[in-house]
């Protein structure tokens, strides 16, 4: 990127009839030398080149932020996704194992039943209730995973959303230098421009000195 010192080395140079680049100017010397008109002209394509670099390697930068943000963000939800499905999965399963263990219960009850008639409603209800609290504490615990696992997907979530604000203020701030910086290049140049016709006669003055004294205007071009 151009630096500012860059850019008045460049002025400077084309004011002083000479160019950065040596040999390989644009611009090749016109014999009598370059005229204030073409001064100018070399520092005005030069500031368009320049605030041009500029300009696109701010897009480019923020661009890549963009689509840097983008991607994590796209990442994180995908994770946030798949440890959800898992909490889900696990959940599920903890249920499962304890309906089994429920049936298992009830057909000891049945089988004790069988071996012991006086015994077999005290048996049956204990293996209920048995079943009931494994029951219920599976169920409570499968809240609580996914409780666990809602805590966690909005703790992704608002992880997002802090790091889209702070995305978000990386990018007004490379805004701001960007006005920043045209802003301070329009001042550069026009003083540049004031200092460069500050002793330029006017074309108005020019053109009576010509008309009023042809012959003396001519003596002086030989």
């Amino acid at each position: 990127m151009t630096t500012d010192n860059q850019i008045r080395a460049r002025v400077k140079a084309v004011l002083g009839g000479t160019t950065p680049d040596g040999a390989t100017s644009e611009h090749p010397a016109i014999p009598g030398g370059p005229t204030r008109s073409d001064n100018a002209l070399q520092v005005l394509t030069l500031a368009q080149r320049t605030a041009e670099e500029h300009i696109a390697a701010a897009n480019r930068h923020a661009e890549k932020i963009r689509t840097d943000a983008q991607a994590n963000a796209d990442q994180s939800a995908r994770d946030a996704q798949v440890h959800a499905h898992n909490v889900r999965c696990e959940a599920e399963k903890v249920l499962t194992d304890a309906r089994q263990t429920a049936e298992q219960a009830a057909r000891d009850a049945r089988i004790r039943a069988d071996e012991a008639q006086r015994k077999a409603d005290q048996i049956l209800a204990e293996a209920n209730a048995q079943a009931e609290t494994i029951l219920g504490d599976a169920q409570g615990h499968s809240e609580q995973l996914k409780s666990q696992a809602q805590q966690r997907y909005e703790d992704s979530v608002g992880s997002l959303i802090a790091k889209r604000e702070s995305l978000q203020v990386q990018i007004e701030s490379l805004e701001h230098f960007d006005r920043e910086y045209r802003r301070r290049l329009t001042t550069f140049m026009q003083g540049q421009m004031r200092a460069l016709w500050a002793d330029q006669p006017q074309v108005g003055e020019e053109l009576t000195a010509e008309t009023a004294e042809p012959g003396q205007h001519h003596s002086e071009q030989e």
